[in-house]
Formats: C-alpha cells, structure tokens, sequence
C-alpha cells in the first residue's frame, strides 16, 4: 500500500439550521478491501438539500456529499480492491463509484436489487461517528471494501462526471425498467438535472418524442439543448394537460411517463397522460409527501404498469459512463454546474444551490484534472 497522507479535512453537517462544522483529523488504517481517494469534486445534488434543510434524515453528524470523484491515493495491500469490470486499479486513477455499496450475498443483492442490500452502506448518508470518512464535502474519502469503482473516461471533465454516479446513473436505471423507448413518445415531468438527461438518454435510444413538462420556462429553454422535441409549460396550457399531451401522441398517450420531481399532483397526473399499455416510471419521490389518488380501474383496463426506481445497480453507472463519453460533444452537459466553491465555501455552496438558480452547485477540492 502506497502511503497515504496522515491528515484529512471534511465538513461536518450535525443538524438543521446549525452551522456546518470544519474538522481535521487523522485518517485510520484502510481495512482488507477498502480504498482511500483523494476528493477532486463534489456537485450538490437535491438530496442534499432536502437533508440540510429538513426534509429528509440522515444519521448525524454526517459528511454530506455523493455525487464525487477523485484519485486514488492508496489500496489496501490485503484483498486490493479491483474496479467494477475486474481491471486493476493504481494510485492516481481518476475514479468515480456507486454511491450505495452492496454485500452481493443476500436476500435482495441476488435478486437484482443490490440498492436494497441488506447490508446497505450509502455514500454522504452515514453518521461520522460510526461510519468516518465516507461523504463527499472532505478532502478524502475511504471507499469501503465491496464498493463498485468506475475509471472515469479521460474525455470527460469533472463537471461532466461529477453528477454521473447519482444523476445519470439513477436516468440509465429508470430506462433499463422501460420496456423499449424505440420509436416511442416519452413524456418527462420535471425539467431538472434528471429531465435534461432523460431526454438526451431516450433521444439517443431512438424515442420519437422526448416531452418536458415543467413551470419554469427557463429550464424547459435548456432542454431544447439536450434533445427535447417539445416543451410544455404547464402554467401557460389552454387545455388539460392530458389533452395537450394526446395531441401531441396521435391521441393516444404517452408510451412512457418519467416522473422525476416527486410532487404528488403530478405522480397523480402522470397516470392520465398514458396510453393504454403506457408505462409509468416513478423516480422523484424521494422524500415524505401527501399521498397520491389513483382509479384502481384506470389502471386496470389501460393495463398500466407503475414502476418505482430507487438509486440504481453499479451497471446503471457503467452504462451512464458511456453514454457521457460517447456523447460529450453532443450536449453540454458541463453547462449544467454553474457555480463553483470551494471546501471552505460549504455553507455558501448550500445557500446558493437552495436558491434554485442552477442546476448543480460545484464543490471544488483538488485541480488535478
């Protein structure tokens, strides 16, 4: 084992309202397996926000933090750690990770749900105090044995790959449940990080029409950036919604709904914009909220299927890798971070991305691109 430097610095996150907290500290010994990385980048991601400002738990106090990348600083000499395809990985490999690590021995590790392991450990979601090192607002990060590492792809910038292993990763795995997008009219609620890349992800895999739907006229501009056919404003419509998407469907309905924003109104919503056979794919709903209505026969005799996608299987990260490299020039995915700070700059990094301007706020650590 290469050795690794004594001394680390992480952002400590202990409750809401309260200031975060710089602490540094002595690193410990990497266990059989583990891997120490040194943190390049951070981008703040919506889960983030929910948990600094109330609207989600974490265990605490907590290293906040997931969407990472960085190098490896040091390996375990016992049981070195191997990437997710089985190559060998080095000191200085620029790396990114699945944010959930999986025992791959259990009950739902073999039944294709290793987001569910029984075992789970998630990324920049565990206490300090049991779990050390293990979020992205630090210098380092101590990747856990088990843990799916990824090479990033020398094309891709840190604001490219930065938001990979959460954004476009948890996209790869809403469409690997989509029965097929070819040909098809995809609706996508929601305008954010995820509705930007879902509609570079299905326009790439051949859907017809890649909808978006959202409030904010700005962001739906955007999309038209990232493979978007059609833009729907939904305080600017004359008609139901549902009507508005018939037409645009030869009137019949979406083939494929992702809801990707989590408000109820619109979970609700996506069922009336489906065809019969339509698929609905719920992502957005990753924190407490009102319970949605729903017409158990609509259901039935449009012979809907409802599908939930929580985070997603280290392939679904593999495959997110790709389709970024192959398609770096073809969308500008690094517009989509728009401020950058510093690990110092926490607390206004925080208070910029809560203000909603930008679709990723930046935590910049190390200039080792």
């Amino acid at each position: 084992m290469t050795k690794s430097p004594d001394q680390a610095t992480a952002i400590l996150f202990e409750s809401v309202g309260a200031p975060l907290q710089s602490v540094a500290a002595t690193l410990p010994e990497l266990h059989p397996g583990e891997v120490l990385v040194a943190i390049s980048a951070t981008t703040l991601c919506g889960s983030d926000l929910h948990t600094y400002h109330g609207r989600r738990e974490t265990a605490t106090p907590a290293i906040l933090g997931h969407e990472i990348i960085g190098r490896i600083a040091a390996l375990s000499e016992q049981e070195p750690a191997r990437a997710y395809d089985g190559s060998r990985l080095k000191v200085g490999d620029r790396v990114t990770w699945s944010l959930c690590v999986h025992c791959g021995d259990c009950f739902f590790c073999q039944r294709d749900l290793p987001q569910k392991c029984e075992q789970l450990l998630k990324y920049g979601h565990q206490s300090f105090v049991l779990h050390p090192w293990c979020g992205g607002l630090a210098s380092h990060i101590i990747l856990r044995r088990h843990s799916s590492l990824f090479k990033i792809p020398d094309a891709l910038t840190d604001a490219v790959a930065c938001p990979a292993n959460c954004a476009t990763a948890t996209v790869a795995a809403a469409l690997r449940r989509v029965d097929s997008v070819i040909g098809g009219n995809v609706v996508i609620l929601g305008a954010g990080m995820l509705g930007l890349t879902a509609a570079a992800m299905v326009k790439e895999a051949g859907a017809r029409k890649a909808i978006l739907i959202d409030r904010d006229q700005a962001r739906l501009d955007r999309a038209l950036k990232f493979g978007a056919t059609d833009l729907v404003h939904t305080d600017q419509l004359s008609e139901p919604l549902d009507s508005t998407i018939k037409e645009m469907t030869e009137g019949r309905g979406a083939d494929v709904v992702l809801e990707l924003t989590g408000a109820t109104n619109l979970v609700q919503e996506g069922l009336r914009l489906l065809r019969v056979g339509g698929q609905l794919i719920l992502v957005g709903s990753v924190f407490p909220t009102t319970s949605a209505e729903m017409n158990p026969e609509q259901i039935v005799r449009k012979m809907i299927s409802i599908q939930g996608v929580h985070n997603y299987a280290p392939e679904d990260l593999g495959t997110a890798l790709k389709f970024l490299s192959a398609h770096t020039n073809s969308y500008p995915f690094a517009g989509l971070v728009e401020e950058t700070f510093s690990l110092s700059d926490s607390t206004e990094a925080f208070a910029f991305a809560s203000t909603g301007q930008a679709f990723r706020v930046m935590i910049k650590v190390a200039n080792d691109e």
